[in-house]
């Protein structure tokens, strides 16, 4: 697949809120996810370190109101997109948050992910 190919699927993946599609179909293996410096979380090598992340985020998380992901904006071997979560976390306050995630795309697959917030 084309870096366009992936993004569109991503897309349409994230629309039907099914991220089991996405790391199954769309991540390679190998796959690194990276948070802002200076953020609770570590850097994610794998695809089961990067499924335990989202499981460990989901654990924190006592209800999820919306949230939004907008067409991803393609150059080269790159896509980003634009997010909203709008979620109450475990003994917290209703938080919205806004992020650009982007990733890199290799041989079809994407290679890595880094968070913006």
């Amino acid at each position: 697949m084309t870096t366009n190919q992936v993004a569109e699927k991503f897309y349409a993946y994230m629309q039907e809120g099914d991220f089991n599609k996405i790391y199954s179909e769309l991540f390679s293996e190998k796959a690194t996810s990276d948070e802002p410096p200076g953020s609770d979380w570590t850097r994610a090598v794998g695809l089961a370190a990067i499924h335990e992340k989202a499981k460990k985020w989901n654990e924190l998380v006592e209800a999820m109101h919306g949230g939004t992901t907008d067409k991803p904006e393609v150059a080269g071997s790159y896509f980003s997109s634009f997010m909203t979560m709008d979620y109450t976390p475990k003994g917290g306050q209703r938080t919205k948050m806004e992020e650009i995630g982007l990733y890199k795309v290799e041989n079809g697959k994407i290679v890595s992910e880094q968070f913006f917030y």
